[in-house]
C-alpha cells in the first residue's frame, strides 16, 4: 500500500464539516487501498503541486490562473444547499442588517473586504458584479484583505467593513452549524453563477485513474449517508478545466468594463 496526500482544505469549518470531510477521506482511501501521508508541512500551493498527491480541492480561479496544465481535474461537487445546487455555487454579497445601503450601487465609496486576491468567490465574482458600477476604475473607498471568508464575516459584524462576497457553500455551512457567524448580516445580492470548487490530483493521472478516484469518492458518499447529509453533497460530477473557463470570462468582462483590479 502506497501513501499519498489526501486533504480537503477549502471547507474546514465549522467542526461538523471538518469531521465529515475526514471520515469521507478515510473511506475514499479505503476504496483505493491507499495510505495517507501527513501534509501538515505543506502550504496550499505545495499540496496542490505535490507529486505524491492523490486528491485535494482548490479554488476555480487559481486553477485557471496558477495551476492550469499542472494538475488534473478529477471532478466537482454537486451540493444541494440553499445557495448551491447542480454543480454550481455563487457568492453572496453581504452587509450588516443595520447598514443603510440597500442596492449594490449604494455601496459605492464604502469599505470592502475580501478573503484574498486569488479567490474566485471573494474577489473575482465580486469584481464582475461591481464592474458596471465602478467609476474611473474604483468602487470602494478602501479594500482590506482579511485572509479568510470567516474573517471577512467578522469584519462585517464588527463594523470594520460594509460589503463582502462570501462563498455560498461557506455561508450555508455557517448558517447551519455556526449561526452566530452570520447573525446580524443580510444578503444584498448574489453573484453570477460559478462551477463549484474542483477536486484535483497530479497532472500525471490517466483518464482511467481519474475515473477510479471519482468512483471511489462517490462510493464513499454512498457508504456514509450521514457524511453526505452533513456536507450537503450528493455526488462528485465529472469535470475538466474547460468548465472553469467561465471564470476567466468574468475576469475579462470586468477588465473590458474598465475594472481589471478590484479597488
Amino acid at each position: 500500500m502506497s501513501d499519498h496526500y489526501a486533504e480537503l482544505l477549502m471547507y474546514v469549518a465549522p467542526e461538523p464539516i471538518e469531521q465529515a470531510n475526514q471520515q469521507w477521506i478515510a473511506r475514499i482511501l479505503d476504496h483505493l487501498n491507499l495510505g495517507r501521508r501527513n501534509a501538515d508541512h505543506l502550504d496550499l500551493h505545495g499540496l496542490w503541486l505535490a507529486p505524491e498527491l492523490m486528491v485535494t480541492q482548490t479554488c476555480g480561479y487559481p486553477l485557471m490562473t496558477q495551476l492550469r496544465g499542472q494538475v488534473r481535474v478529477i471532478g466537482r461537487p454537486c451540493y444541494e444547499l440553499p445557495h448551491s445546487s447542480q454543480g454550481e455555487h455563487c457568492s453572496l454579497l453581504l452587509t450588516r442588517d443595520d447598514n443603510p445601503r440597500h442596492t449594490l450601487a449604494d455601496f459605492y465609496n464604502s469599505r470592502g473586504v475580501i478573503n484574498g486576491h486569488d479567490s474566485n468567490s471573494g474577489m473575482n465574482l465580486l469584481r464582475e458584479r461591481l464592474a458596471p458600477l465602478q467609476r474611473d476604475g474604483r468602487f470602494f473607498a478602501n479594500v482590506a484583505n482579511s485572509g479568510a471568508h470567516r474573517e471577512s464575516l467578522r469584519w462585517l459584524r464588527e463594523d470594520r467593513a460594509d460589503l463582502a462576497a462570501i462563498d455560498s457553500v461557506t455561508y450555508d455551512y455557517l448558517a447551519r452549524f455556526a449561526p452566530q457567524d452570520v447573525a446580524g448580516l443580510r444578503i444584498v445580492t448574489r453573484s453570477a453563477p460559478s462551477p463549484t470548487l474542483p477536486y484535483i490530483g497530479p497532472v500525471g493521472l490517466s483518464d482511467e485513474q481519474v475515473v477510479q478516484i471519482r468512483q471511489a469518492m462517490n462510493q464513499a458518499l454512498q457508504d456514509l449517508p450521514q457524511v453526505a447529509e452533513t456536507l450537503g453533497l450528493q455526488a462528485v460530477l465529472p469535470a475538466s478545466e474547460d468548465d472553469y473557463q467561465v471564470l476567466l470570462g468574468y475576469e475579462q468582462q470586468a477588465a473590458s468594463a474598465g475594472y481589471p483590479v478590484l479597488q
